[in-house]
């Protein structure tokens, strides 16, 4: 995958990235719409499908709302990179299909509107517009699965179907 970067910094919350005033909805659309406003209040309206979340450590801490990673997929950001991430934010973006990569080298290593490109399977992120590269831990391929099925709910049933 290969997108811009959007560059967010350290501990950036839940309440950030959908902010709680939003969380009487669940349609991907609408929370879609507040993604990151706390954070930038432009975001939503200037982010384009397959742009890059970089940010710094404890990405996605506070609440363990599934809200948040949904606004981020639901926005059209292709992956979220960061130094390192909320254990619970962590398991709720497999859970709906967001893919993630912890590398503290690639999000010190990127400014907003750095070029990326990214492959979930080998972990390697290169910077194009710095001509730079960066390892991850490569996403396990069942995660990859999870993640190419759209999310949990969706591989059990894609499985299930699959036994019928």
């Amino acid at each position: 995958m290969k997108g811009t970067a959007w560059r967010f910094g350290d501990d950036v919350d839940t309440d950030a990235i959908i902010p709680a005033r939003y969380l009487n909805t669940i349609d991907p659309q609408e929370l879609a719409r507040h993604c990151m406003e706390d954070a930038d209040v432009t975001f939503a309206e200037r982010v384009r499908p397959g742009d890059i979340i970089v940010a710094g450590k404890n990405f996605g801490c506070g609440s363990s709302r599934e809200h948040a990673p949904l606004a981020i997929k639901a926005a059209g950001v292709a992956c979220v990179i960061a130094a390192g991430f909320a254990r619970i934010f962590y398991r709720n973006a497999f859970n709906i299909g967001l893919p993630i990569l912890e590398s503290p080298e690639a999000a010190a290593g990127t400014q907003a509107g750095d070029e990326l490109e990214v492959d979930l399977a080998s972990g390697e992120i290169r910077n194009l517009t710095r001509g730079t590269a960066f390892k991850a831990h490569p996403i396990p391929p069942f995660m990859q699965e999870l993640i190419k099925d759209g999310g949990l709910i969706e591989h059990v049933a894609r499985r299930l179907k699959g036994r019928a």
